[in-house]
């Protein structure tokens, strides 16, 4: 299931033993760390036997059941093979366990539920924890005026969407102004290996998005390179993508810097962590229209709060400032993007 897997869990068996299954036939259904997968049958017959059933962690090369060749169906699908009949233990009677106390007169039942957490879940959780603990991260902040772009796409969007087929969104802005900015600071754009500092010299962009599970960020090879249209086009399929658990590993794997966007469940400002090895996640957050500033008066201005969150062991407080800085005037100066675009 992929380089980076070494384990799973069956998340649930598509057959029951003693169904009969063609090759090619999807048996059960593997939940990864990273995405779903499921796994056909490799040949025509009978399954025989399930040995890790539902909810039971798997590591690579271990068998989850048998397939028996050559063993005709009945009509109902099921197999023609004789049933040897088991002996059932004795049952056994246990003493009436005690009843719980009843609650005492206006007060209400209180409960607890217990759930596993998913592997995509318990490998969030370490991941972040991994981050932590391995980076020296600090967050910046600064604020946009987002009058530009709001015009912009209030002018533009029918004949964007007529021509594209997309609606024009803010990410595209954002993930063109992150392009600009990490070529002026391009160790934004790098990991560190060992006692070395990798600079990348292409820009492929994770874009966090929301999944049942929790997020995900799936990767837009050479964002630099991609127009408005292809921007919003590619994370529109990642969303659908990730609400139906089809996003592959391929879209899941590499990335040099990452975007996401709190702002669409209503945070105001958040300290983002980063996505190892990756140093440096750009936060965008709500569109809020408050006082601000302008010419010497004070105007409403649909203002948001950025937030970088970079890794201080190669990145230095003054490049992770000015790197906030031009993203916050490309933004502000949306025909800047356009001519680069």
């Amino acid at each position: 299931v992929g380089e980076s897997i070494v384990d799973a869990r069956v998340s649930r068996w598509l057959k029951k033993e003693g169904d009969a299954v063609a090759a090619g036939e999807p048996l059960v259904e593997l939940e990864t760390d990273k995405v779903d997968v499921e796994v056909a049958a490799p040949k025509s017959g009978v399954l025989r036997a399930i040995a890790h059933k539902d909810g039971a962690d798997v590591k690579i090369g271990d068998v989850l059941g048998t397939i028996e060749e050559g063993v005709a169906p009945k009509p109902n699908g099921k197999a023609a093979v004789p049933v040897t009949p088991v002996a059932k233990p004795p049952a056994v009677t246990k003493p009436p366990a005690s009843a719980p106390p009843k609650p005492r007169s206006g007060e209400g039942v209180r409960s607890e539920t217990r759930t596993r957490m998913s592997k995509r879940r318990a490998t969030i959780a370490k991941r972040l924890v991994e981050a932590q603990q391995t980076a020296a991260m600090l967050t910046t902040f600064n604020e946009v005026d987002m009058s530009a772009v709001m015009t912009l796409r209030d002018r533009q969007k029918e004949a964007f969407k007529a021509q594209h087929g997309v609606p024009l969104g803010i990410a595209s802005f954002f993930v063109r102004a992150a392009c600009a900015a990490l070529k002026e600071f391009p160790r934004l754009n790098a990991e560190i290996q060992g006692d070395e500092m990798v600079l990348k010299n292409y820009y492929d962009i994770g874009v966090a998005v929301g999944a049942a599970e929790g997020l995900v960020v799936p990767v837009l090879r050479d964002a630099d390179r991609m127009n408005f249209a292809a921007i919003e086009a590619g994370i529109r399929d990642f969303a659908r993508r990730a609400n139906d658990s089809t996003l592959t590993l391929d879209d899941l794997r590499g990335g040099t810097f990452s975007i996401t966007n709190g702002g669409v469940y209503g945070s105001l400002m958040s300290t983002p962590i980063l996505n190892p090895p990756q140093v440096g996640i750009l936060g965008l957050h709500a569109i809020k229209d408050r006082p601000a500033a302008v010419a010497g008066q004070v105007v409403i201005r649909p203002m948001m709060y950025l937030a970088l969150t970079y890794d201080h062991r190669i990145v230095d407080g003054s490049d992770a400032v000015r790197f906030l800085v031009r993203v916050k005037e490309l933004i502000e100066d949306p025909a800047a993007l356009l001519l680069q675009a």
